[in-house]
Protein backbone atom coordinates (compact mmCIF):
# COMPACT_ATOMS: atom_id res chain seq x y z
CA UNK A 1 0.00 0.00 0.00
CA UNK A 2 2.82 2.68 0.32
CA UNK A 3 4.26 1.76 -2.59
CA UNK A 4 0.85 2.95 -4.01
CA UNK A 5 0.68 6.30 -2.15
CA UNK A 6 4.23 6.52 -2.98
CA UNK A 7 3.54 6.23 -6.86
CA UNK A 8 0.83 8.11 -6.36
CA UNK A 9 2.72 11.21 -4.98
CA UNK A 10 5.33 11.17 -7.33
CA UNK A 11 2.72 11.08 -10.43
CA UNK A 12 1.16 14.46 -8.40
CA UNK A 13 4.60 15.89 -8.23
CA UNK A 14 4.97 15.57 -12.14
CA UNK A 15 1.94 17.00 -13.03
CA UNK A 16 2.26 20.22 -10.52
CA UNK A 17 6.47 20.09 -12.73
CA UNK A 18 4.49 19.71 -15.73
CA UNK A 19 1.74 22.69 -15.16
CA UNK A 20 3.37 25.14 -12.56
CA UNK A 21 4.70 27.89 -15.27
CA UNK A 22 1.84 27.97 -17.04
CA UNK A 23 -1.01 28.39 -14.40
CA UNK A 24 -1.40 31.77 -13.39
CA UNK A 25 -2.27 30.64 -9.60
CA UNK A 26 -2.36 27.99 -7.19
CA UNK A 27 -6.40 27.81 -7.55
CA UNK A 28 -5.65 27.18 -11.68
CA UNK A 29 -3.55 24.51 -10.56
CA UNK A 30 -5.39 22.87 -8.78
CA UNK A 31 -8.75 23.15 -10.75
CA UNK A 32 -6.26 21.65 -13.49
CA UNK A 33 -4.86 18.94 -12.03
CA UNK A 34 -7.89 18.03 -9.57
CA UNK A 35 -6.65 18.60 -6.08
CA UNK A 36 -6.95 20.84 -3.18
CA UNK A 37 -5.66 24.24 -3.30
CA UNK A 38 -4.09 23.37 0.76
CA UNK A 39 -2.15 20.62 -1.51
CA UNK A 40 -1.01 22.26 -4.09
CA UNK A 41 0.67 24.90 -2.21
CA UNK A 42 2.17 22.35 0.40
CA UNK A 43 3.46 20.09 -3.29
CA UNK A 44 5.16 23.83 -4.19
CA UNK A 45 6.53 24.70 -1.15
CA UNK A 46 8.01 21.29 -1.06
CA UNK A 47 8.91 21.63 -4.77
CA UNK A 48 10.82 25.14 -3.59
CA UNK A 49 12.38 23.72 -0.77
CA UNK A 50 14.09 20.88 -2.76
CA UNK A 51 15.09 23.47 -5.06
CA UNK A 52 13.23 22.29 -7.88
CA UNK A 53 10.74 25.49 -8.43
CA UNK A 54 11.90 29.34 -7.97
CA UNK A 55 9.44 31.53 -6.86
CA UNK A 56 9.04 35.16 -8.02
CA UNK A 57 6.46 37.60 -7.33
CA UNK A 58 6.10 40.62 -9.84
CA UNK A 59 6.93 43.67 -8.38
CA UNK A 60 4.76 45.74 -10.86
CA UNK A 61 2.09 44.12 -9.61
CA UNK A 62 -0.30 46.12 -7.56
CA UNK A 63 -1.87 42.62 -6.23
CA UNK A 64 1.54 41.72 -4.19
CA UNK A 65 0.08 37.85 -3.46
CA UNK A 66 0.70 37.13 -7.30
CA UNK A 67 3.51 35.00 -8.04
CA UNK A 68 5.23 33.25 -11.13
CA UNK A 69 6.91 29.89 -10.93
CA UNK A 70 9.78 28.83 -12.48
CA UNK A 71 11.34 25.32 -12.51
CA UNK A 72 14.75 25.16 -11.86
CA UNK A 73 18.32 23.55 -13.85
CA UNK A 74 17.01 20.65 -11.01
CA UNK A 75 13.49 20.81 -11.46
CA UNK A 76 13.30 20.43 -15.33
CA UNK A 77 15.86 17.42 -14.77
CA UNK A 78 13.78 16.10 -11.89
CA UNK A 79 10.60 16.63 -14.33
CA UNK A 80 12.29 14.83 -16.56
CA UNK A 81 13.07 11.83 -14.89
CA UNK A 82 9.91 11.45 -13.30
CA UNK A 83 8.25 11.07 -16.83
CA UNK A 84 10.86 8.44 -17.76
CA UNK A 85 9.98 6.51 -14.90
CA UNK A 86 6.15 7.05 -15.63
CA UNK A 87 6.43 6.19 -18.95
CA UNK A 88 8.32 3.46 -17.82
CA UNK A 89 5.63 2.07 -15.53
CA UNK A 90 2.50 2.32 -18.21
CA UNK A 91 4.50 0.24 -20.64
CA UNK A 92 4.68 -2.47 -17.83
CA UNK A 93 1.10 -1.80 -17.37
CA UNK A 94 0.17 -1.82 -21.14
CA UNK A 95 2.27 -5.32 -21.27
CA UNK A 96 0.23 -6.59 -18.22
CA UNK A 97 -3.05 -5.61 -20.05
CA UNK A 98 -2.20 -6.85 -23.47
CA UNK A 99 -1.23 -10.70 -21.82
CA UNK A 100 -4.79 -10.50 -19.75
CA UNK A 101 -6.60 -9.48 -22.82
CA UNK A 102 -5.44 -12.27 -25.18
CA UNK A 103 -5.62 -14.91 -22.12
CA UNK A 104 -9.53 -13.73 -21.86
CA UNK A 105 -9.75 -13.97 -26.15
CA UNK A 106 -7.99 -17.51 -25.77
CA UNK A 107 -11.17 -18.55 -22.96
CA UNK A 108 -13.69 -17.64 -25.20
Amino acid sequence: MAEKDETQNLEIELTVLRYVEKEQSQKSLSEKIGISVGKTNYIIKALVEKGFVKVENFMANENKRVYRYLLTKEGLAEKIRLTETFIERKKKEYEELQKELEKAKKEL
